[in-house]
Protein backbone atom coordinates (compact mmCIF):
# COMPACT_ATOMS: atom_id res chain seq x y z
CA UNK A 1 0.00 0.00 0.00
CA UNK A 2 1.42 3.15 -0.98
CA UNK A 3 -0.35 6.71 -0.11
CA UNK A 4 -1.61 9.38 -3.00
CA UNK A 5 1.56 11.55 -2.94
CA UNK A 6 3.91 8.55 -2.54
CA UNK A 7 2.64 7.51 -5.91
CA UNK A 8 2.54 10.88 -7.37
CA UNK A 9 5.95 11.24 -6.23
CA UNK A 10 6.93 7.51 -8.01
CA UNK A 11 5.50 8.30 -11.17
CA UNK A 12 7.50 11.95 -11.73
CA UNK A 13 10.47 10.41 -10.16
CA UNK A 14 10.12 7.31 -13.17
CA UNK A 15 9.29 9.97 -16.09
CA UNK A 16 12.02 12.05 -15.10
CA UNK A 17 14.41 8.73 -15.58
CA UNK A 18 12.97 7.18 -18.74
CA UNK A 19 13.37 11.01 -20.26
CA UNK A 20 16.86 11.01 -19.24
CA UNK A 21 17.65 7.96 -20.73
CA UNK A 22 16.68 9.07 -24.28
CA UNK A 23 13.48 7.53 -24.30
CA UNK A 24 10.95 10.47 -25.27
CA UNK A 25 7.47 10.04 -23.38
CA UNK A 26 4.14 12.44 -23.29
CA UNK A 27 2.91 13.72 -20.50
CA UNK A 28 0.05 11.75 -20.12
CA UNK A 29 2.14 8.56 -20.39
CA UNK A 30 4.13 10.07 -17.75
CA UNK A 31 0.62 10.53 -15.75
CA UNK A 32 -0.30 6.72 -16.57
CA UNK A 33 3.01 5.10 -15.31
CA UNK A 34 2.28 2.15 -12.95
CA UNK A 35 3.96 2.23 -9.61
CA UNK A 36 4.21 -1.21 -7.92
CA UNK A 37 4.54 -1.99 -4.52
CA UNK A 38 3.73 -5.83 -4.37
CA UNK A 39 1.53 -4.96 -1.64
CA UNK A 40 4.86 -4.93 0.94
CA UNK A 41 4.73 -0.91 1.06
CA UNK A 42 8.45 -0.98 0.85
CA UNK A 43 8.52 0.79 -2.08
CA UNK A 44 12.23 2.13 -2.45
CA UNK A 45 13.43 -1.62 -1.21
CA UNK A 46 10.63 -3.69 -3.36
CA UNK A 47 8.93 -2.45 -6.34
CA UNK A 48 8.76 -1.28 -10.30
CA UNK A 49 7.91 1.14 -12.10
CA UNK A 50 6.20 0.55 -15.28
CA UNK A 51 5.13 2.44 -18.64
CA UNK A 52 3.35 0.37 -20.71
CA UNK A 53 3.80 0.92 -24.58
CA UNK A 54 1.47 -1.46 -26.49
CA UNK A 55 -0.82 -3.82 -24.79
CA UNK A 56 -2.43 -6.09 -27.05
CA UNK A 57 -3.79 -9.85 -26.92
CA UNK A 58 -0.28 -11.23 -28.49
CA UNK A 59 2.59 -9.07 -27.67
CA UNK A 60 3.49 -6.23 -24.84
CA UNK A 61 5.91 -3.44 -24.69
CA UNK A 62 7.18 -1.49 -21.83
CA UNK A 63 9.68 0.45 -20.27
CA UNK A 64 10.56 -0.56 -16.72
CA UNK A 65 12.50 1.60 -14.29
CA UNK A 66 14.16 0.55 -11.32
CA UNK A 67 14.90 3.52 -8.45
CA UNK A 68 18.39 3.19 -6.63
CA UNK A 69 19.01 0.05 -5.00
CA UNK A 70 15.20 -1.05 -5.94
CA UNK A 71 14.57 -4.53 -6.48
CA UNK A 72 11.58 -6.67 -8.78
CA UNK A 73 11.09 -9.65 -6.21
CA UNK A 74 11.41 -13.05 -7.62
CA UNK A 75 8.44 -14.19 -9.80
CA UNK A 76 7.90 -16.24 -12.98
CA UNK A 77 5.19 -15.97 -15.89
CA UNK A 78 2.48 -19.52 -15.37
CA UNK A 79 0.71 -20.80 -18.26
CA UNK A 80 -3.16 -19.52 -18.26
CA UNK A 81 -4.85 -22.09 -19.98
CA UNK A 82 -3.59 -23.12 -23.38
CA UNK A 83 -0.97 -20.50 -23.38
CA UNK A 84 2.29 -21.83 -21.77
CA UNK A 85 3.04 -18.23 -20.23
CA UNK A 86 4.83 -15.13 -21.11
CA UNK A 87 7.96 -15.11 -22.96
CA UNK A 88 9.66 -11.86 -22.44
CA UNK A 89 12.85 -10.09 -23.38
CA UNK A 90 14.80 -7.76 -21.15
CA UNK A 91 16.80 -5.02 -22.54
CA UNK A 92 19.00 -2.34 -20.30
CA UNK A 93 18.77 1.26 -21.60
CA UNK A 94 20.37 3.24 -18.82
CA UNK A 95 21.81 2.11 -15.14
CA UNK A 96 23.31 -1.46 -14.55
CA UNK A 97 21.32 -4.06 -13.72
CA UNK A 98 21.44 -7.50 -11.70
CA UNK A 99 19.60 -10.29 -13.45
CA UNK A 100 19.11 -13.89 -11.25
CA UNK A 101 17.81 -16.79 -13.04
CA UNK A 102 18.55 -20.66 -12.70
CA UNK A 103 21.63 -21.81 -12.97
CA UNK A 104 25.23 -21.74 -10.59
CA UNK A 105 25.62 -19.63 -8.00
CA UNK A 106 27.64 -17.11 -9.22
CA UNK A 107 25.80 -14.31 -6.08
CA UNK A 108 28.36 -11.28 -6.19
CA UNK A 109 27.58 -7.98 -7.11
CA UNK A 110 23.76 -7.41 -5.80
CA UNK A 111 22.46 -7.90 -2.39
CA UNK A 112 19.28 -9.61 -1.07
CA UNK A 113 16.30 -7.56 0.51
CA UNK A 114 17.41 -7.70 4.52
CA UNK A 115 14.71 -10.03 6.06
CA UNK A 116 13.72 -11.54 2.51
CA UNK A 117 16.51 -14.06 2.03
CA UNK A 118 14.34 -16.94 2.14
CA UNK A 119 12.21 -15.04 -0.87
CA UNK A 120 15.36 -14.97 -3.46
CA UNK A 121 16.26 -18.56 -4.29
CA UNK A 122 17.94 -17.78 -7.85
CA UNK A 123 21.61 -16.79 -7.65
CA UNK A 124 22.51 -17.33 -11.16
CA UNK A 125 23.74 -13.47 -11.55
CA UNK A 126 23.94 -11.62 -14.86
CA UNK A 127 25.30 -8.11 -14.66
CA UNK A 128 23.55 -6.11 -17.26
CA UNK A 129 24.61 -2.72 -18.77
CA UNK A 130 23.02 -0.51 -21.87
CA UNK A 131 22.43 -2.64 -25.10
CA UNK A 132 22.49 -6.08 -22.83
CA UNK A 133 19.18 -8.15 -23.21
CA UNK A 134 18.12 -11.60 -21.92
CA UNK A 135 15.19 -13.41 -23.23
CA UNK A 136 13.10 -15.62 -20.59
CA UNK A 137 11.25 -18.65 -21.75
CA UNK A 138 7.84 -19.01 -19.95
CA UNK A 139 7.98 -20.02 -16.47
CA UNK A 140 11.29 -19.00 -15.72
CA UNK A 141 11.56 -17.87 -12.19
CA UNK A 142 13.91 -14.70 -12.02
CA UNK A 143 14.85 -11.12 -9.80
CA UNK A 144 16.35 -7.94 -10.59
CA UNK A 145 17.60 -5.44 -9.22
CA UNK A 146 19.17 -1.80 -9.72
CA UNK A 147 21.91 -0.07 -7.63
CA UNK A 148 23.37 3.32 -6.68
CA UNK A 149 22.26 4.98 -10.14
CA UNK A 150 18.98 2.59 -10.90
CA UNK A 151 18.19 1.23 -14.22
CA UNK A 152 15.85 1.62 -17.40
CA UNK A 153 14.84 -1.29 -19.25
CA UNK A 154 12.56 -1.89 -22.02
CA UNK A 155 10.16 -5.43 -21.88
CA UNK A 156 9.41 -6.40 -25.19
CA UNK A 157 6.98 -9.76 -24.37
CA UNK A 158 4.05 -12.28 -25.72
CA UNK A 159 0.70 -10.85 -23.80
CA UNK A 160 1.06 -9.76 -20.43
CA UNK A 161 -0.75 -11.14 -17.83
CA UNK A 162 0.94 -9.10 -15.40
CA UNK A 163 -1.49 -10.19 -12.32
CA UNK A 164 -1.19 -13.43 -12.77
CA UNK A 165 2.36 -13.78 -11.87
CA UNK A 166 3.15 -15.95 -9.40
CA UNK A 167 6.42 -15.09 -7.01
CA UNK A 168 8.07 -16.89 -4.01
CA UNK A 169 7.35 -14.48 -1.73
CA UNK A 170 3.58 -15.58 -0.64
CA UNK A 171 2.96 -11.62 1.04
CA UNK A 172 3.02 -10.28 -2.23
CA UNK A 173 -0.07 -8.89 -3.79
CA UNK A 174 0.52 -7.52 -7.44
CA UNK A 175 -2.29 -4.63 -7.47
CA UNK A 176 -1.06 -1.57 -5.72
CA UNK A 177 -3.26 -0.27 -3.35
CA UNK A 178 -3.36 4.30 -3.05
CA UNK A 179 -4.52 5.40 0.08
CA UNK A 180 -5.13 8.75 1.30
CA UNK A 181 -3.22 10.43 3.82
Amino acid sequence: MITTQELLHARRQAAGMIREAGIHITDKEADGIEVVDFGLSRLEKEGVQVLTLVQTDRISVKVLALFPNQTEPEHWHPPVGSDPGKEETVRVISGTMYFYLPGENTFKEGFLVKGKEHCYTMRHELVMRPGDQVTLAPGVKHWFQARNEGVVMYSFSTIARDVMDQFTDKAIVRTTKVVEK
